[in-house]
């Protein structure tokens, strides 16, 4: 094994000389087989090497016992130590972020710290060939393009952050530590199933494996490597190409362009996009979206290019999260006025517990079952907390309707969920396009919850499996 990560970090070029480099260790296999390896190599790789903790505040006494092994570890091998800790439940309830995206927003901002006070130069993460085929399997099931297919990069220079691990297999890392005597640490949050990376780890993988091809973690990370290289060619095509064809602002009434709307309002000539290959007309709708800070999806793509292959086609085309295209005889215009557009109404299903895509919200909504029948779990919001018992098998997410009525906890009577999406109540911070977006979940045709507002006392856990609703980003 060392011999191959020391050939990947030469090929790659991650680690040079004089490099201060932290190796970010968990406790578990893969972290302290990055840092084993990285101290058996240190001298011959001429970098000055120490370790790094943080500490997710998840899993109490579990995961006080893997900063104590990592301390000591690092003791042992008398390499400086770096700490940190912050509050993941507490920072996924307040952005609306998954705890495993939460924690990963807390360690990266801990490591851009480090990075900024000089403290360290890179930090070293253990992602391994399986997580790299795990990544690119999660991508493809929610319908991933190129870029989501190039998995995890070895390197993310803007971060700091090197992956010297990225083709090597557990297995070859477990043998290893085994080998030189060294114990690790094992996660028991790797195991609940209720995490969809978990679900592809001990299910889904392992039947591909056994069943259709053994070699399958080898083939999605090659996958990963040819993607990567396509998405680093299309980024400098477009570097080049965009700037000759996208025009910024819309244009007035004497023909200029107005330049207070650029941060909203891109321009692109019919005749240009029409003349370009299929292909490469996608990745420039996609790219010039991506400006505005939108994430089109393959069907928005082609809808666009149905259009755009229309001679003499005008009108307007609405797609979600407030953008629009306007189509001229010579032009296309894309812009994110939310209020100009009607907004689409969605309705999807979502099984207990279970994760769907809302792609009108740019977010996914989980169901979390958080108890087991014994006392509810600590550090919960009792208020947005669902009796599972009272629940219909499968819910059903929605955007509220007209006539929609909701009785949070407190109130003394239904309420009109128009009422409760008033500014006056709901802060104005809203525009009516997200207001008119706004989730509602039913069971059984009744809505037990509502995004923003305590659950119905009807529905409420009181004992027994307690349902919470997640609204996670929608990063795929």
């Amino acid at each position: 094994m060392i011999e191959k990560v020391r050939k990947g970090i030469r090929d790659l070029g991650l680690l040079r000389p004089g490099d201060k480099v932290a190796a970010a260790v968990s406790g578990g296999a893969d972290s302290v087989a990055l840092l084993r390896a990285l101290f058996e190599l240190r001298q011959e790789l001429g970098i000055v090497l120490s370790v790094a903790h943080f500490h997710h505040q998840i899993r109490g006494a579990e995961a006080d016992a893997d900063l104590e092994f990592v301390e000591d570890l690092a003791r042992r091998l008398q390499l400086e130590f770096h700490s940190g800790s912050g509050d993941a439940p507490a920072y996924a309830r307040a952005q609306k972020l998954s705890l495993e995206s939460a924690a990963r927003e807390l360690r990266h901002r801990w490591f851009a710290d480090l990075i900024s006070q000089g403290v360290v130069q890179k930090i070293a993460t253990a992602h391994t060939l399986d997580d790299q085929a795990e990544t690119v399997l999660m991508k493809l099931l929610r319908g991933a393009g190129v870029r989501g297919l190039a998995g995890i990069a070895p390197e993310q220079r803007a971060k700091h952050l090197v992956r010297p691990l990225l083709g090597i297999t557990r297995t070859e890392i477990e043998s290893y530590l085994l080998q030189i005597g060294q114990k690790w640490r094992n996660d028991s949050s790797n195991l609940d199933l209720r995490h969809t990376r978990n679900r592809i780890r001990h299910t889904l993988l392992p039947q591909l494996e056994r069943d259709f091809n053994p070699a399958i973690r080898q083939t999605l990370a090659d996958l990963a490597e040819v993607a990567r290289a396509e998405d680093d060619y299309w980024r400098s095509e477009l570097e080049s190409l965009l700037p000759r064809l996208v025009r910024q602002g819309k244009p007035s009434r004497s023909g200029r362009r107005a330049s207070g709307d650029a941060a909203t309002t891109l321009s692109l000539e019919l005749a240009a996009l029409r003349a370009l290959p299929e292909a490469v007309r996608g990745q420039v709708l996609q790219k010039t979206a991506g400006l505005l800070g939108v994430a089109l999806e393959f069907k928005h793509i082609q809808e666009l290019t149905r259009i755009i292959l229309q001679p003499k086609q005008a009108g307007s085309l609405f797609l979600p999260r407030g953008f629009r295209a306007d189509f001229s005889l010579r032009e296309l215009r894309l812009s994110l006025n939310v209020e100009k557009g009607p907004p689409e109404n969605y309705r999807y299903s979502l099984t207990i517990p279970g994760e769907v895509r809302v792609p009108e919200l740019g977010k996914k909504i989980r169901a979390l079952v958080i108890s087991d029948g014994k006392q509810k779990i600590s550090g919960y919001n009792p208020a947005s907390l669902l009796s599972r018992n009272l629940l219909a098998p499968e819910l059903t997410i929605r955007n509220w309707q007209a006539g929609d009525r909701f009785f949070p906890a407190h109130s003394q009577s239904p309420k009109k969920v128009k009422e409760l999406l008033q500014p006056s109540r709901l802060g104005s911070g809203f525009s009516s396009a997200e207001r008119k977006l706004w989730p509602v979940i039913e069971s059984a045709g009744e809505i037990v919850w509502m995004r923003g507002f305590p659950v119905p006392q009807a529905f409420a856990s009181q004992t027994g499996e307690a349902v919470l609703i997640e609204e996670i980003r929608d990063d795929s």
